[in-house]
């Protein structure tokens, strides 16, 4: 039999949780009547339809809205589209990863799998403990006078050692020895101050703020996708647990959640835009350059000789002057 944290079988460990959801009022195990431990272990560890069921009802009182995305799951051409939705759930509540299918499923350890069941039905707002006020009591109890432990709690309840009379006095006064001052030890603080001062002077990633902060799309893109996920678990622990205790007004959440994803289209269609223009001005200066070289660099042109464009264009302009006068005086 497979030992588990806290001393739980895999069998007790089950018989808890199959408790926890009898205490939420689960309809989809109020009429089974299972007896045996082993059946409870292997209904809610072992792939199978009613499991699915089970965790997808666990999903929906945890989240009302989760129910919509069950509906649209059903519609789906994606046979799996519907786990993979429980898998995001169950990362936005920190309790696994996206692409842990195996384990929604029913495919991973038992003790994985119970472990990930009792904290998902930890997050349904209102849930009782279990379902009858000693229904945890028993197994510790059967777990504590077992044939195994008999031993142990025989040596808890007659000691081999007989504690000490009570004149004995246990502990003495040890008189303290004179504090000395410690050879060289100003000298090595005072070396190892420095030396840290030199190190954080080279290390400028250790300052508390950036002197050119750099921005970047994916930057943005990574916050944001941290924040709403952040501000989802809190919404969650919020319904579960802080709910109760706060008697304001429930706080409205935005229900735009993709509006992180707007803001990073636009700032990337800016960021093109942006890029666009600095092509701009390259080639204009690229332009430029060329214009200034033409006008500046000699060139051979007619009559073998070489002059520069404006040279050229001077010597041009003098001969049609000259042939316009010799025109006029004819």
């Amino acid at each position: 039999m497979a030992e588990m944290a806290g001393g739980l079988t895999e069998q007790r460990f089950a018989q808890r949780v199959y408790d926890s959801l009898q205490a939420v009022s689960c309809p989809l195990v109020e009429d089974l009547y299972l007896q045996e431990e082993e059946s409870k272990l292997e209904m809610l560890c072992s792939p199978s339809i009613l499991r699915t069921d089970i965790l997808a009802w666990i999903c929906c009182r945890v989240s009302p809205k989760f129910a919509a995305t069950k509906a649209s799951s059903a519609e789906s051409k994606d046979p799996h589209s519907l786990e993979k939705r429980m898998a995001a759930m169950g990362q936005e509540l920190l309790l696994c990863r996206a692409d842990e299918l195996d384990l929604i499923r029913g495919q991973t350890s038992p003790q994985r799998q119970l472990h990930f069941l009792e904290q998902l039905l930890s997050f349904i707002p209102g849930r009782k403990t279990s379902a009858a006020p000693g229904g945890d009591v028993e197994p510790l109890l059967s777990e504590l006078f077992s044939a195994e432990n008999a031993l142990r709690l025989r040596q808890m309840l007659q000691p081999s050692l007989d504690p000490w009379p009570a004149h004995i006095e246990t502990l003495q006064e040890v008189p303290e020895s004179p504090r000395g001052e410690l050879p060289g030890v100003s000298e090595l603080l005072q070396s190892t101050q420095a030396e840290l001062e030199l190190l954080q002077s080279k290390c400028d990633f250790l300052n508390a703020e950036e002197k050119n902060p750099t921005f970047s799309p994916s930057s943005l893109r990574l916050a944001a996708g941290d924040l709403h996920q952040q501000m989802m678990t809190f919404g969650h622990l919020y319904e579960a647990d802080l709910g109760v205790y706060c008697g304001r007004d429930l706080p409205s959440f935005s229900s735009e959640s993709d509006i992180f994803q707007r803001v990073h289209q636009k700032l990337m269609v800016c960021n093109t835009e942006l890029e666009m223009q600095k092509e701009t001005s390259a080639a204009s200066e690229s332009v430029s350059e060329e214009v200034k070289r033409l006008q500046t660099e000699a060139r051979y042109w007619s009559r073998g000789q070489k002059h520069t464009l404006p040279n050229q264009l001077e010597e041009i302009t003098r001969r049609i002057g000259n042939i316009a006068s010799q025109l006029d005086t004819r």
